[in-house]
């Protein structure tokens, strides 16, 4: 209905008063392969995000590329994943993940990660505020095959709280 190209999946945490991360991602698993077949007769790839691991409790329980790309060889086709620098620039495995992660990059995003980070949520910054190296991601996502656009997701107070006109430019 939307036209979209794909659904980015934050796929939540532990659910209730669990502190069982194996089952919450295997519910992650079954859920993702429930939704598959009307992505697929839909033409809408259901694109995983892995989240840094600061948010495996209440957020997202999968945490790494390599665990999002785990769950697409799982599940076949029609499932990719969304790059976020934000919440994958840490990973020591990231340059070989990236590599494994050819032709199923379905989204890039792009913010900064802040020292000190006040708000692990909303106090990201803009591209070259923090200590990400980003252009170094972009480049292993374009040998990964990335050609498409690049999504800059500042979720801050401090940004927010800005005349829009001035953050634009």
């Amino acid at each position: 209905t939307l036209g979209a190209d794909c659904l980015v999946l934050v796929v939540g945490g532990l659910p209730g008063s669990s502190k069982d991360i194996a089952a919450a991602r295997q519910m992650v698993t079954d859920g993702t392969a429930a939704m598959l077949p009307h992505a697929r007769a839909s033409g809408v790839k259901l694109a995983i995000e892995p989240l840094h691991p600061m948010y495996a409790a209440d957020r997202a329980c999968v945490n790494t590329l390599e665990q999002a790309l785990d769950l697409c060889d799982a599940l076949g086709e029609g499932v990719g994943v969304a790059i976020d620098t934000y919440h994958v620039w840490w990973d020591p495995d990231l340059a070989r993940q990236m590599l494994r992660a050819k032709g199923r990059i379905a989204g890039f995003h792009v913010c900064d990660w802040k020292v000190p980070t006040v708000d692990t949520v909303f106090d990201r910054g803009m591209p070259g505020e923090g200590v990400i190296d980003i252009p170094a991601i972009r480049a292993m996502a374009e040998a990964a095959g990335w050609t498409g656009g690049v999504e800059v997701e500042i979720l801050s107070n401090r940004w927010w709280a800005e005349d829009p006109e001035a953050v634009m430019q």
